[in-house]
This record gives C-alpha cells, structure tokens and sequence, in this order.
C-alpha cells in the first residue's frame, strides 16, 4: 500500500446518504439492508452530519420520553429525526489528503470513518474497511505471486 496515495485513490465514491428530516426508522432499514455502518447525512452535497449504526442503537435503546416512559422501539425510531441524533462538527478529509493523515485520524481518534470533501461537497468516504479490503487483496496478489 502507498501511504503516500491520495485518500481519493481508495475512498468509496457511491454512497448511501441521508437527509437530517429522514426519519430513523428509514436509516435503520438502511443499516439493515445495505450492511454498511456509517452514513453521511447530506443537504444536496454538503455533508451536515454523520450517523452510526451504534449511535441508532444507542438512541433506540436508550430514549425515554419527557412523562419517563419507554416508548418502544419501532416508535422511537419513527417518531424520531436524523437531525435529533447525528453528529456534527466531525472529522473530514481532502480528497488530496494522503493515506498516510487518515490513518492517523483513525488510530488517533478510533474512527472508523472519515467523509472525503472535495470543494465544499462529499465525494466520498473512507473506512477503516476499506484499507483492510486493501490490505487483504494485495496480501493474496503477493502470495500468488510467490
């Protein structure tokens, strides 16, 4: 692996956003079928937030309303917003930036994901994933190679 190459080398570009009006039920359908953990979540292409599929878990467990009841699961997630849980103000990348700066990130601040921004707007993504897929798939071309 060239640590030096360019995030945007090994980033995924087709990615599965949501809006922060989408409703948590619709992210939690998403988790579910695509097998993905992290989502952007997008106005047009400027990235306002990022959900986990642990940061819905904890919310879908955890959520109590105001008279302190549970509310159940199902309603929780359908009653509630992206907006309501997502985080801001979180790590980004350059599509520029090399290999080497978000493997810092993610062992500096146990990230498993980092947005890739490209004059102001997501073009991708890059996960911890990503570079072990990498790593696998240069490991196995060595060994047929040997």
């Amino acid at each position: 692996m060239d640590f030096t190459a360019p995030v945007a080398d090994l980033m995924t570009r087709k990615l599965v956003t949501v809006l922060p009006t989408d409703k948590l039920d619709f992210v939690k359908d998403i988790f579910d079928k695509q097998n993905i953990h992290h989502l952007p979540v997008v106005k047009f292409r400027t990235l306002v937030g990022f959900i986990s599929k642990t940061d819905l878990l904890h919310f879908s467990k955890g959520l109590m309303i105001t008279s302190g009841e549970a509310l159940e699961e199902k309603a929780r997630l359908k009653h509630y917003a992206v907006e309501d849980i997502m985080k801001t103000g979180i790590a980004t990348l350059d599509a520029t930036d090399r290999v080497n700066v978000a493997l810092q990130l993610f062992l500096e601040n146990r990230f498993h994901a980092l947005p890739i921004i490209e004059n102001d707007e997501l073009v991708g993504m890059l996960t911890t994933f990503d570079i072990i897929k990498l790593l696998v798939a240069e490991d196995n071309a060595r060994i047929k190679g040997a």
